[in-house]
């Protein structure tokens, strides 16, 4: 495909600008590398894996280097800021040029370019490099970028991270060598401008993780008499050491021994399935119990590719993890929940005791496997009520544990509205839509309702495998979420749950703690506290919110990580909010818990209250340092 888009022959740079030094062309390189190599690694083509195509942009970028004094272009660049850098503006042409001749097809009459054979340098022994995984968001956007040519990819590229005009984009282009400049950029228009997702780990090539390669065929290339040589040696050593000779590790094996249960965990006949109704008579009630369900169980080949990837992703894999879950293999057997066909991909979820773990692959039989990982030890009933089987098009669809009698699709932000009654077939869920796909303002907040034993409970997508509990209520004994009173003490802070994506969620709760009149008379205005839960323990994320009377949302007052405010741990909780009266007058509104005694505000505004709530005149932007006292004498803290 690119082959059509970019000319054959460099473009010769017309009109030229300053000559630039190899001086210059290096301070510039080196300034800006970062950029420059994001730039080659959104351009190289997918195809390459995400491993090679971080070593081919860092060669690409370290070889824009000039060799002798050299014309620099003369392109819209060199307007404004840091790219009227001539020394930049050189070396950002050589790596894009370079970046789309990597793309060209090979020919059989036709010498290679340098671009199109993998670098030589830099190169990392026995390690694969490639990007951290980022959220759903930019996992969506790099499969739309797949489908572009080369030079439309460029296009994207110089849009986002460059900021230039489409004027200027073409202008780029065509001094690089694509053919149809304007053809590229009326593609690249194709894909929706989230420009702000280009900054993000998963584009880039400077902050990697590492995983080996292939260690079998490693093993496999060493010659043997190397592995020959090596095997005497370990000998003459172990025979030479006093005792037994095992040395330092004891009793364990060498680390070419094959290990059974690691072997058995890649065998598709040795899965653990659970019968239909082993959940019915189990003391647990979780993954554990869950039966496997799907038109794919019995694809040995199917279930093979999956436990192969689990243990070894190879570099086409896109594999995301949430934060504080272990990627590796598993250490046996795991538990077969669901093998089958959806939409247009095939699906394996399995379960080895702490993690689900999900295989996709295209029905098609094209490259591009993914392979996601979630944290669900110590899940109870109502964590292991549902698993996301796939996300397309704005949608989700869940796999249902089996004790679930109906599952319905509610929007928080409007709890009058109704629920709507989704449709399971072999506990497989119809598409409903999913608040973490969506961009824009938020507008409304889709959450999965299920049904079991006469219990309604609520869980939303927040862009993981398992979709996270909502409850509410005083922390230490929280509800869920069902009922009128429930769903309206929900609606004004739904939106905030999109703060929480991608962050290993496992519940989050909502948490009225206080009620304050305004100083106008309008009303009252209500502290509600939501805190996020992680599987992992830590990280948990705490939100005080300031809700006043007819407002559609809730306006975030304070917000902190890894506090044990609003917790099981520690209920208590303080925050305060600049507030703006009708008539203009700005206040300082802050509240405490109802076993608050006493709030104090120094700094920037002064004020003492004996109870839990305070409210002193201020002005426009102050800043105000918060501290209180509980009825049995203890300090707090404001949350900042």
């Amino acid at each position: 495909m690119q082959s059509q888009d970019v000319a054959q022959r460099p473009a010769p740079f017309s009109p030229t600008g300053p000559v630039v030094d190899v001086e210059q062309a290096e301070a510039a390189l080196v300034e800006h590398y970062p950029r420059l190599v994001r730039l080659a690694y959104l351009v190289l083509p997918p195809g390459l894996g995400r491993s090679r195509r971080v070593l081919t942009a860092h060669s690409l970028a370290q070889r824009a280097l000039p060799r002798n004094r050299t014309p620099a272009p003369v392109i819209p660049a060199q307007s404004t800021g840091r790219d009227g850098d001539p020394g930049y503006a050189l070396v950002r042409l050589k790596v894009l040029r370079t970046a789309l001749e990597a793309g060209l097809p090979l020919k059989a009459k036709a010498w290679p370019k340098r671009a199109q054979l993998p670098p030589l340098l830099p190169h990392v022994w026995g390690l694969k490099l490639f990007p951290r995984s980022g959220g759903a968001d930019e996992l969506a956007l790099d499969q739309r970028l797949s489908t572009l040519s080369g030079p439309a990819r460029a296009a994207y590229a110089l849009r986002g991270l460059e900021r230039l005009t489409d004027d200027g984009v073409c202008e780029v282009l065509a001094a690089a060598g694509v053919a149809d400049p304007e053809g590229a950029v009326l593609e690249a228009g194709g894909i929706p401008a989230q420009y702000g997702l280009l900054g993000s780990p998963e584009f880039d090539p400077c902050s990697l993780q590492a995983r080996p390669t292939d260690l079998m065929r490693r093993r496999q290339h060493l010659k043997a008499a190397l592995t020959a040589g090596a095997a005497l040696l370990v000998c003459g050593a172990l025979l030479g050491l006093p005792g037994e000779g095992w040395g330092p590790e004891g009793a364990a094996a060498p680390p070419y021994a094959r290990n059974p249960a690691a072997q058995a965990a890649l065998d598709p006949t040795k899965l653990t399935r659970m019968p239909p109704t082993a959940w019915r008579s189990s003391a647990r009630t979780d993954f554990s119990v869950w039966p496997a369900r799907g038109d794919l169980t019995d694809d040995r080949a199917l279930l093979r590719r999956a436990l192969a990837v689990w243990a070894r992703p190879g570099e086409t894999v896109q594999v995301s993890v949430t934060p504080g879950t272990l990627s590796g293999g598993p250490a046996g057997p795991p538990q077969l929940l669901y093998a089958g066909t959806l939409d247009a991909a095939r699906v394996v979820i399995l379960y080895d005791g702490l993690r689900i773990a999900r295989y996709a692959e295209p029905k098609d039989g094209t490259q591009g496997a993914a392979l996601d990982f979630a944290r669900v030890d110590g899940a109870g009933r109502a964590e292991a009520a549902a698993v996301v089987l796939g996300r397309s098009d704005g949608n989700v669809r869940y796999l249902m544990a089996p004790w679930v009698e109906k599952a319905a699709e509610r929007d928080l932000v409007k709890p009058g509205s109704g629920a709507m009654d989704l449709t399971l077939t072999d506990g497989v869920t119809t598409p409903l839509a999913s608040p973490a796909l969506r961009a824009g303002p938020c507008t409304s907040w889709n959450v999965l309702e299920v049904t079991e034993g006469g219990r309604t409970r609520m869980l939303t997508d927040l862009g993981e495998l398992v979709p996270a509990r909502l409850t509410t209520g005083r922390p230490g004994s929280p509800g869920d979420v069902a009922g009128a009173s429930a769903l309206r003490a929900w609606q004004p802070f739904a939106c905030s749950l999109g703060t929480m994506r991608s962050a290993g969620v496992r519940s989050v709760n909502a948490w009225a703690f206080n009620e304050q009149p305004l100083p106008d008379g309008s009303g009252s205005a209500a502290w509600v506290c939501t805190r996020a839960e992680t599987w992992r323990g830590g990280g948990a994320r705490v939100l005080a919110q300031f809700h006043t009377p007819g407002g559609a949302y809730g306006a975030a007052a304070a917000q902190a990580e890894n506090v044990p405010a609003c917790g099981a741990r520690d209920p208590h909780v303080l925050a305060g909010v600049l507030w703006k009266s009708k008539a203009g007058d700005w206040y300082l509104l802050a509240a405490g818990g109802r076993e608050t005694a006493s709030v104090r505000a120094t700094g920037g505004v002064n004020g003492q209250a004996r109870s839990s709530l305070l409210t002193v005149p201020a002005e426009q932007g102050a800043q105000a340092q918060l501290k209180g006292s509980l009825k049995d004498g203890r300090s707090l803290r404001g949350l900042r």
